[in-house]
């Protein structure tokens, strides 16, 4: 009876070595430092180990000795699939991702969710350091991120962590703006859709209570932004309603947009504080028989790709180049000991979702 086939042994940097008659540390370098080889060399070293099936220096030992894991983490206190379904974090992945093909490092995502306190997936991440995407000022995740002595960037929000760097917009002057071509129109009578304010889930309307206790500075920002640009036309915020979801979705933003108009169908204006929010305005609004914009204005904010493709009035934000320069605080932080705030520009971008209201809206609305 034949006996069983002889298996070759998988070749080691060492037997590599001895193949070649070259120290370990050449071979070593034709992977992790080329440019301390020639050319011909370094293509020697890699044809033998192809044909001698040598797969390279095992990654974890690498790590091990260089205490480096050769990774940015990007934490997200989302769904996994929230950073491939939602256009401005797409967008901002894609920036964050050309930032890390430009330093050869490799990027880990780290989505947990924003209902459970759970933060293992944080402390057991291999990674260099963390790109903190958009979260509240009290998560669990981002405390135990500034526990971990990595370097640490955050887009958006939290704002002002010591010893943080951040990159973001200034979302209270972009809705500022948006608030000033709202009212320039004559507009009067407005409605709010927004994104989650705080932690646990509030489907329906922010009180007054709620919107003091916001822990999402974003949303505070671009609340308090609309608030500023009505109130220097006299209207009291008091009687402005503000419907909040905790899902950020276009199915999301069309239920606020029923529930708003159903109980205040004089609304001749719906500010939403996102373009995703308010892409689902627009469909209720269809939905319910009403001319966008004769029968009513909807505004967005972000500018993402599907807001330009409705022609929605918006506030926009350069969200790919925020995760590119995220990305490159972090990359090229070296030994720099203080932190630093990128501020990015926004725009108004006044698309056919806007317009003054109509006479007869004016009279109903006792303007």
């Amino acid at each position: 009876m034949p006996g069983p086939p002889h298996v070759r042994r998988p070749a080691t940097l060492a037997s590599l070595a001895a193949e070649l008659g070259v120290s370990r540390t050449t071979v070593s370098n034709a992977y992790n430092r080329p440019d301390q080889l020639s050319a011909p060399l370094r293509e020697r070293v890699l044809e033998a180990a192809r044909r001698l099936g040598y797969p390279g220096p095992d990654p974890v030992a690498r790590s091990l000795r260089t205490r480096k894991a050769g990774a940015v983490g990007l934490l997200l206190t989302e769904a996994l699939s929230y950073a491939f379904r939602d256009p401005a974090a797409t967008g901002f992945l894609e920036g964050l991702a050309l930032a890390c093909e430009q330093a050869n490092q490799g990027l880990l995502l780290v989505p947990v969710s924003p209902d459970h306190v759970d933060v293992t997936a944080v402390h057991q991440a291999g990674v260099d350091g963390f790109v903190v995407y958009s979260v509240r000022e009290d998560d669990p995740h981002f405390m135990a991120v500034l526990e971990r002595p990595v370097p640490t960037v955050v887009c958006d929000q939290p704002t002002g962590v010591e010893g943080v760097d951040r990159v973001g917009v200034d979302d209270r002057a972009g809705m500022l703006g948006l608030a000033r071509h709202l009212t320039g129109l004559g507009h009067r009578r407005f409605g709010v859709i927004c994104m989650r304010l705080a932690a646990g889930h509030n489907d329906g309307p922010a009180s007054a209570q709620r919107q003091e206790s916001i822990t999402y500075p974003v949303q505070r920002d671009r609340l308090g932004g609309i608030r500023d640009g009505l109130a220097e036309v006299g209207v009291d915020w008091a009687d402005v309603p503000v419907i909040e979801r905790f899902e950020h979705s276009v199915e999301a933003g069309r239920d606020a947009a029923e529930e708003l108009m159903t109980a205040h169908p004089d609304l001749t204006a719906v500010v939403c504080t996102s373009d995703i929010l308010a892409l689902g305005a627009l469909q209720h609004a269809g939905e319910r028989g009403l001319s966008v914009p004769e029968d009513l204005s909807v505004t967005g904010f972000d500018g993402v790709p599907e807001a330009g493709r409705a022609g929605l009035t918006t506030v926009s934000q350069p969200v790919l180049e925020k995760g590119r320069i995220a990305g490159e605080l972090l990359l090229q932080r070296g030994d720099r000991n203080r932190s630093r705030r990128v501020t990015l520009p926004t725009e108004l971008v006044v698309g056919s979702t806007s317009a003054a209201p109509r006479s007869d809206q004016r009279f109903f609305s006792g303007w």
